[in-house]
């Protein structure tokens, strides 16, 4: 049986595709929400990690974390996003994370299944629609660290939290965050969170 881990913000989609995933058979599926998937990768070491890169919270998910290289999941855990064709800048940021199957969302159930199963045996797997979309993305001028501050500040964390959660303190923090704005040529936090936004980067 391969182990499959899917996150997704929204309990009906995950649920769904736990759902088409169980019906092959072979697949012993796992659905979780951002608040527990490094709890569940952790205890269930999957064999593949399914991330839709376009809902709520993944930014936070494939924004490098300086311990685990992935703030829910290690390293050791092969990542297959969910996306669109028409999403440069996140695909970019799953490359960044090491993500080693890249799904085009609009494609066949069975793209899905097909690409599973090449990553569990240690395979990649790029849909050709999403191969040139990943090409075309900005390059992005944020450090590794610069870019999970503001991923998690794009998300609503303040400072106390996104230093909690990256075991930083509150003013390295601040210098990160002051870092960026520079960087985006932002005005200020908020500005550089839709700079960023808009590049595709968080």
């Amino acid at each position: 049986m391969t182990k499959v881990l899917v996150l997704h913000s929204t309990s009906l989609v995950r649920s769904a595709l736990a759902a088409l995933l169980r019906s092959e058979g072979d697949f012993e599926v796992t659905s979780a929400g951002w608040r527990t998937a490094a709890r569940q990768a952790e205890f269930l070491r999957p064999d593949v990690a399914v991330v839709d890169i376009d809902c709520p919270g993944a930014s936070a998910l494939l924004a490098p974390s300086g311990r685990a290289g992935r703030l829910a999941l290690t390293p050791s855990t092969p990542l297959l996003v969910l996306a669109r064709s028409g999403t440069p800048g996140p695909l970019r940021r799953a490359f960044q994370a090491q993500a080693l199957g890249y799904v085009d969302k609009d494609g066949s159930p069975g793209r899905l299944v097909r690409a599973i199963r090449k990553l569990a045996a240690g395979e990649r797997f790029v849909d050709a629609s999403l191969a040139s979309a990943l090409m075309e993305a900005e390059p992005m001028p944020l450090s590794p660290r610069e870019l999970s501050v503001l991923a998690r500040a794009a998300e609503g964390d303040s400072i106390a939290e996104i230093a909690h959660a990256l075991h930083l303190a509150s003013g390295t923090v601040r210098n990160y965050m002051a870092a960026a704005t520079r960087k985006t040529g932002a005005r200020n936090r908020i500005d550089a969170i839709r700079i960023s936004r808009r590049a595709g980067w968080v």
